[in-house]
């Protein structure tokens, strides 16, 4: 299934900044950044609980807020981009 997980972190407060870097690394492990606080992730269920644990482990419930944003397994459909950034399709093929 397809998740967009947006985020936003206080960096006013002490300890923010790392948070902030914490919770984009641990996005990035899961998924492509397509915005400064916005993750596309790829993932099963049993990795989406495990990526939400580790996020809301990090977070400040006080201070920040995550958003999932379930898109589902027919996502290609739902997506649509326009502008400079080219698109990420974390099905096709990988070349290194």
């Amino acid at each position: 299934m397809m998740v967009l997980i947006t985020y936003d972190v206080s960096t006013e407060s002490e300890g923010g900044a790392k948070r902030l870097r914490h919770i984009a690394k641990k996005c990035k492990n899961y998924g492509q950044r397509v915005q400064n606080s916005v993750f596309e992730c790829l993932v099963d269920p049993e990795q989406f609980v495990i990526l939400r644990d580790g996020l809301e482990k990090i977070m400040n419930k006080e201070k920040d807020s995550i958003r999932y944003y379930f898109l589902g397994s027919n996502w290609q459909r739902r997506v649509e981009h326009v502008g400079a950034k080219k698109t990420f399709d974390p099905e096709a093929p990988m070349v290194i």
